[in-house]
């Protein structure tokens, strides 16, 4: 009898992913025991042709990281998706959009032009870019082409599962395997980790304040922080209330503020919103001036609610694709 067949690829992302599928260790071992794994370009050979040529729903599975950004990458994604029996938002760039969201804030031509033509290492008095078509010697060349806004997965086609993190955890990705393969799923959509909030799982909880009024916001790196104290009751910001648990808390374990990679859990609509009003309402002044200096100790607002889900907050930017 033949073994399931897994599928791992990755489209906008930092390759992190990747790692932690490495990471399993020895349980990649049992892993392979159980599938065959015909798609990870990353570490096998792979041509467009091969995954073209499959049969529709042949793959069992596939682990798709990454948000959608290019006109290959959307490709991808709908050809997985129909090649694929079960398809997995692997880490946060596909479930929310991840880092590569925060692009979202600027159109692609500033973004391009300042890639190209405008960053302090760049020499390009040509104001040259790459084409979309190159011909030489009678050979054409084609490259992807970037749409103007970057999306998660489930924004471009269905989803089957989640798996958050930046990157998911191997405990949580062994898991999730695991489930998969026994059969012993959630109902579609489910995000294949705990539905709690990350202070659960926080060794610091116990101080964690009830009330607390802020009158300044300081970041890691302007203070010696207390390695056992609620990073919220030194005046840091720390996303652990508004994000899902099971990462096993290494960041906090590291006295370093959660970032929220995790995403919100099933009860929070906009993850920035939720921990940003939270805050908000804790200041202390209540006077312009006042409520403005604490607020200096947030220099970049998006980068720090919305680090990884702005491609899916209530403040992501309309889609509005080229024909």
């Amino acid at each position: 009898m033949s073994k399931p067949k897994l599928g791992i690829y990755w489209c906008a992302s930092c390759g992190g992913c990747e790692e932690t599928v490495v990471d399993l260790a020895e349980d990649i071992l049992g892993v392979v025991e159980k599938v065959d794994i015909v798609l990870w370009p990353v570490a096998m050979d792979f041509k467009y042709e091969d995954l073209r040529a499959m049969e529709d729903k042949s793959i069992f599975a596939t682990l798709l990281n990454g948000a959608i950004r290019s006109t290959e990458q959307e490709e991808m994604a709908h050809l997985l998706r129909r090649k694929s029996q079960y398809l997995i938002a692997y880490g946060s760039c596909a479930v929310t959009g991840g880092i590569p969201g925060l692009a979202n804030q600027f159109p692609r031509e500033q973004i391009l032009k300042y890639v190209y033509e405008e960053t302090p290492s760049t020499v390009n008095e040509k104001k040259t870019r790459p084409q979309l078509k190159f011909v030489e010697s009678g050979r054409e060349v084609h490259l992807p082409e970037l749409w103007n806004v970057v999306r998660s997965l489930d924004q471009v086609v269905d989803v089957d599962f989640y798996v958050p993190g930046c990157p998911p955890t191997p405990n949580i990705t062994r898991e999730a395997v695991n489930a998969l393969l026994s059969g012993k799923l959630p109902p579609k959509g489910s995000v294949l980790c705990p539905d709690k909030a990350l202070c659960d799982e926080c060794a610091r909880k116990d101080s964690k304040p009830t009330n607390v009024a802020f009158v300044e916001f300081k970041r890691p790196h302007q203070q010696l922080l207390d390695p056992t104290k609620c990073f919220l009751a030194q005046g840091v910001v720390c996303m652990g209330p508004a994000t899902r648990s099971g990462c096993g808390a290494q960041c906090t374990s590291g006295n370093m503020p959660c970032t929220g990679c995790f995403g919100g859990t099933s009860r929070v609509r906009d993850q920035g919103a939720k921990i940003l009003s939270s805050l908000c309402a804790n200041i202390e002044a209540k006077d312009e001036a006042g409520i403005n200096k604490a607020l200096e100790g947030i220099p970049d607002p998006v980068g720090t609610f919305y680090r990884y889900g702005l491609a899916k907050s209530l403040l992501r930017r309309r889609v509005n694709l080229p024909a």
